[in-house]
């Protein structure tokens, strides 16, 4: 049975994957530069506290590769966040790396079975996308943070995978209340 931390750690990081999931998904969409912005920013320092508080929980249950997976999605979300205020088309190096990271940790993470294969699924073909869209603004093509095809259709991947990790401490946390 989990003890009250652990639930109260699951909580705390679905809270910040949900937050991180919905904020994101309406920055993409935001008309204004500095309501985008705002939106983003709170998205990144909601998943920044999710993906930490992950990596914890999963080094001390001895899950090293998906604990490393999500140091390297919060060290990439924090990239992320410090191009944000710089507006789109001047955050497109951080952005460039930022989703390089991002596309190695749900590697990372989705390579492992520590999750159902629908939700690996989902963070592999996500990973391959932001690669994807990293790949090319390496390559000198100067890909903004909502320009399509990608990187914009890869986002919709990207928060179903962070509403299944949540969906994933929730309902272990049932589980654990009911001694299962």
């Amino acid at each position: 049975m989990a003890s009250s931390s652990d639930r109260a750690l699951d909580r705390l990081a679905a809270l910040g994957l949900l937050v991180g999931a919905l904020f994101g998904l309406a920055g993409t969409f935001a008309n204004s530069p500095r309501v985008q912005a705002t939106l983003w920013a709170i998205d990144s320092v909601g998943l920044v506290i999710a993906t930490s508080l992950l990596t914890m929980k999963y080094f001390r249950a001895g899950a090293d590769i998906v604990a490393a997976g999500y140091l390297v999605f919060a060290i990439g979300e924090s990239v992320l966040l410090s191009g944000t205020a710089a507006g789109p088309s001047a955050s497109v190096p951080a952005f460039a790396a930022g989703t390089a990271l991002w596309a190695a940790s749900l590697a990372l993470i989705s390579a492992q079975r520590h999750f159902p294969v629908w939700l690996r699924l989902l963070g592999l073909g996500s990973a391959c996308l932001f690669a994807i869209t990293a790949a090319r603004i390496y390559a000198g093509e100067k890909l903004l943070p909502t320009a399509s095809p990608l990187p914009f259709f890869a986002y919709p991947l990207l928060v179903a995978t962070l509403l299944g990790w949540a969906w994933m401490l929730v309902s272990s946390k049932r589980r654990d209340a009911r001694g299962k």
